[in-house]
């Protein structure tokens, strides 16, 4: 899951960053209401945490105008305001939740589980199922049999990204656009990396190369 975080608060939105990064999504950060609309717009996100207190734009103008435009994604504003008018506000341009600041972190993730668990209810089962192999994207559980298979955190996202498209090719550069964040510039086969583990914890022949174009996940053997 890629979320977007959009808070002018540098090092609130870098921690907030970092430990969303090590919960296992990919997150963009931007400073700026402007700038939060326009990649909020793009329509790659599965997830905004948007402050409501912005330099150039607003939460509630963001929120409004990206409703406005038929976006659906899931928005979890933050604010430093407190009262029910700024809630009902934030909730009337379209906001899915609400966080007032300071919060607790955990409360945080756990909103934000919440809300994503509450759109994949709203587009189909959580659960896929590829041969004997389930992959919960909700509980972010994956089991083979009765057996849960044990992943790291960018394990999953790698093959929460492929089984979402089960069946599909799916190229390198989209992987690491949907599992790393816009910033990231190390080595790009770190995603072959990945897909050998995969391919070592839950057998050979599940991800396949599709040779210059990508990687295709099928039916367990």
């Amino acid at each position: 899951m890629r979320l977007l975080i959009v808070e002018d608060e540098r090092r609130l939105a870098l921690s907030l960053a970092k430990g969303l990064t090590a919960e296992g999504y990919a997150v963009d950060v931007v400073h700026g209401g402007l700038e939060g609309l326009h990649r909020a717009g793009e329509g790659a996100y599965d997830l905004v945490v948007l402050d409501i207190m912005l330099p150039g734009m607003n939460g509630y103008r963001v929120c409004a105008a990206l409703r406005a435009a038929g976006h659906d994604v899931p928005i979890l504003m933050l604010t430093a305001k407190d009262g029910e008018y700024d809630e009902a506000e934030g909730l009337d341009t379209g906001a899915d939740d609400y966080l007032t600041k300071p919060f607790s972190y955990v409360v945080l993730v756990a909103r934000i589980k919440a809300l994503l668990r509450r759109r994949g209810r709203a587009g189909g089962s959580p659960v896929h199922r590829l041969g004997e192999l389930r992959v919960d994207t909700a509980a972010r559980r994956v089991l083979r049999g009765d057996d849960e298979v044990p992943l790291t955190a960018k394990e999953f996202a790698v093959l929460e990204h492929l089984v979402v498209r089960a069946g599909e090719v799916v190229s390198k550069a989209e992987i690491l656009e949907h599992v790393w964040d816009f910033a990231y510039e190390g080595d790009p086969n770190i995603v072959e990396v990945y897909v050998s583990a995969l391919r070592r914890k839950l057998g050979a022949g599940l991800i396949r190369t599709v040779r210059g174009a990508g990687y295709r996940l099928e039916a367990a053997q």
